[in-house]
């Protein structure tokens, strides 16, 4: 995935990561990758995602949002667009998938705070493991 890589879950945050990164993007005159991390349980013991009937459903609605949104963000930019906007979905841990995002990526944007429940924390969670992990430069934009 070269170019602009953005993880969005729905959250108000990562919302406004997805405007700032295609805003960039379209600077850039780069591609946008919109990836959506559907988190599904892993095994313990193996590391293999466990997958249930309902997850492939789960993929199809994130996607529908995702391309949404995107089409959106887009669409507010006028003339000047990214080169490409692509919406992915994958399935697994949220840091992880993001963190393997970034080893292709040319910039990884992500918001400072997802959807969970500890809005005390001064970023969330699978944000400081993406700043700490990602293999290319990290975007971290406040909502």
């Amino acid at each position: 995935m070269p170019g602009i890589v953005v993880g969005v879950d729905g959250s108000a945050s990562s919302s406004r990561a997805l405007e700032w990164a295609a805003r960039e993007a379209a600077l850039r005159h780069a591609q946008l990758t919109v990836l959506v991390v559907n988190p599904i349980v892993v095994s313990q013991w193996t590391g293999t995602p466990i997958r249930f009937g309902a997850d492939s459903s789960a993929e199809e609605r994130a996607r529908e949002a995702a391309q949404e949104a995107a089409q959106k963000v887009t669409s507010e930019l006028g003339d000047a667009q990214p080169a490409s906007v692509t919406v992915k979905v994958v399935s697994g841990a949220p840091a992880a998938e993001l963190i393997e995002a970034s080893r292709d990526a040319d910039l990884m944007v992500v918001g400072k705070r997802g959807g969970g429940g500890f809005a005390s924390l001064l970023i969330g969670s699978v944000t400081a493991q993406v700043v700490n992990h990602a293999s290319s430069p990290v975007a971290v934009i406040s909502a």
